[in-house]
């Protein structure tokens, strides 16, 4: 085994630092809105899933409120997604790109089964991805996405998904690295299950081992990548239930024991966690305890989008009401990135507080008010009659 490699241009490991460094820039996330919006539950709206209802829905997050770039330093979006024209007759990259956010693309091309597993899957669109890789860079995208999906049961997952679908990753990361993309690899490890916490530990430590082996193999400029994983939780069907702080920690255990300080970031998806459970892991991982030595932040799709999503409904009179669900849902896992939530909420909570016993006072005083005010009018009524009986 050769020790040998030919050490990538410094020109190319300045441009892929620079954008893995913006892109994990301190409380910012990256949005997934690379999902169509059948995966996000446009079946239980009602809402036909077409290429004009899924361009609606991107313009009503990439045109909100000016204060998206605050909480966003990406977004992902499908490779269908570039060839849509906002109403301003700009492309999605051109928008964007004045508000400050850096565009990415969705390259994989869905699950296949993996052969002579069981039940397992490997993902496909290793074959063009050169191809693809120069042509989304051609179109200003500055990063790339692709998931690999790992299934627990009694004995998964097996070795045969672990090694493939981490040679898989390290061949994207190669491929995209070379064409100047830097690389967000997704090894997503599916909730389902009754599996203890324990378990989802060890299998993460093993996929996670197996992947970074991968990655130094492949020569991967561990500076220029951006790691994507869920939470380690356990299995969903499952009866444990822990506390936000618990997972935070156990993940911050697998995460110290394989991934290598160099990295450039790790963001986390919301996996089978429900929008405010995702947010309040991300804001008990970030807490000042143990040892965190990349930026953790958030890169949630369903975690961010799905009440977006069932607020506007196909409907063009709640596009509004989505954009002020969004920045708030931006602001919220923003305060998490920053470690910041709890605290925020319970001071929100504590000013809802007083304002509404400001406004109970208020209308006891005024409630008060006119009951004297009655009473006054009554005696003066009293009053008068009295003097005319005299």
């Amino acid at each position: 085994m050769t020790t040998r490699y030919r050490e990538p241009p410094s020109f190319l490991k300045e441009e892929l630092y620079k954008i893995a460094n913006y892109l994990m820039t301190h409380g910012k996330g990256i949005l997934g809105l690379d999902q169509s919006p059948e995966t996000m539950g446009i079946r239980d709206l009602q809402v036909e899933n077409t290429q004009e209802n899924r361009r609606k829905f991107r313009e009503i997050v990439i045109l909100a409120d000016d204060d998206l770039a605050n909480y966003f330093s990406g977004i992902i979006f499908p490779t269908d997604a570039f060839y849509d024209l906002m109403p301003s007759g700009e492309t999605i990259v051109q928008c964007l790109k004045k508000k400050g956010i850096v565009c990415g693309v969705k390259l994989d091309k869905g699950l296949l089964p993996l052969i002579g597993s069981e039940g397992e899957c490997t993902t496909s669109g290793i074959s063009d991805l050169e191809q693809q890789c120069q042509f989304y860079k051609s179109f200003e995208c500055h990063f790339a996405k692709w998931r690999c999906v790992y299934r627990v049961g009694d004995n998964l997952p097996s070795s045969l998904a672990i090694f493939n679908n981490a040679e898989i990753l390290a061949r994207f990361a190669n491929v995209c690295q070379y064409h100047r993309l830097v690389p967000i690899i997704e090894p997503e490890i599916l909730p389902e299950g009754k599996h203890t916490l324990l378990r989802a530990q060890k299998i993460a430590e093993t996929v996670f081992s197996a992947l970074i082996k991968s990655l130094n193999n492949h020569h991967i400029y561990l500076e220029g990548v951006i790691l994507k994983i869920n939470f380690v939780t356990p299995g969903m069907q499952g009866r444990s239930v822990y506390t936000p702080a618990e997972i935070a920690a156990t993940t911050l255990t697998v995460l110290n024991r394989t991934i290598p300080a160099a990295l450039a970031g790790i963001v986390f998806l919301a996996g089978g966690s429900c929008e405010d459970e995702a947010t309040a892991f991300l804001d008990a991982i970030n807490q000042p305890i143990g040892r965190r030595p990349w930026p953790l932040s958030f890169s949630f799709a369903r975690g961010m989008l799905h009440s977006v999503m069932h607020t506007w409904a196909g409907d063009e009179d709640k596009v509004e009401d989505a954009r002020k669900v969004l920045m708030q849902r931006a602001k919220s896992n923003n305060w998490a990135a920053l470690g910041e939530y709890v605290l925020k909420k319970e001071k929100m909570l504590q000013k809802l507080k007083k304002e509404e016993e400001k406004r109970k006072a208020l209308l006891g005083f005024e409630h008060n008010k006119k009951l004297k005010t009655h009473a006054f009018n009554d005696k003066t009524e009293d009053s008068d009659e009295s003097a005319a009986s005299i």
